[in-house]
């Protein structure tokens, strides 16, 4: 499986920006539910905020600054103890991934069904901001099964999370190594 890092990094690339994509989208929706104006028939004018987009918001930024991380650690075979090991990889992804679960879900719920009003500009916001939700889990989901076939595959769960480990040069290696050499070198 030598293209296994660059799958992963690819991967992990396409997660980055589609959250940064959610995370302009968010905002755009942020910025315009807190300043309305007063005869936008929204709300009747009132100020108000998504719960559910705030909360898209933080899960988007999180997971920029974990796809920055991971890439981080596959391109340049980073080795840091738990953080760096599948376990560690697996536990942050599993946290962004439950996040991103309930954010889609939730969006999903509230602003599933906006075919009614795709002529306004709010409604194309709202549309893409639950599709990109939705992408975003997506991609979770198959680095979730790209990474478990692989640990798997290896036996691997707490080896570096670069998968490219050599156990004679690597912290991780255990020490009860057999060696295939015969004694009488």
């Amino acid at each position: 499986m030598a293209d296994f890092p660059a799958l992963r990094i690819s991967l992990y690339s396409a997660l980055a920006i589609f959250s940064i994509v959610l995370l302009g989208l968010a905002g755009a929706r942020i910025h315009y539910t807190t300043h309305l104006s007063p005869d936008d028939p929204l709300n009747h004018g009132s100020d108000f905020y998504d719960p559910i987009v705030a909360e898209l918001i933080a899960t988007s930024s999180l997971a920029i600054l974990w796809s920055w991380f991971i890439i981080h650690c596959i391109h340049k075979r980073h080795e840091n103890r738990f953080i760096s090991t599948f376990l560690g990889e697996f536990i942050g992804l599993f946290v962004l991934w439950l996040m991103y679960l309930v954010g889609a879900a939730i969006a999903t719920t509230f602003w599933g069904n906006l075919a009614f009003c795709q002529v306004f500009i709010q409604c194309r916001t709202l549309t893409a901001l639950v599709a990109f939700a939705w992408m975003n889990f997506i991609i979770m989901t198959f680095i979730f099964i790209v990474d478990i076939a692989f640990v798997v595959a290896n036996g691997g769960l707490r080896e570096p999370l670069h998968g490219r480990w050599d156990p004679r040069a690597s912290h991780y290696g255990g020490t009860n190594r057999t060696s295939t050499r015969p004694n009488s070198y």
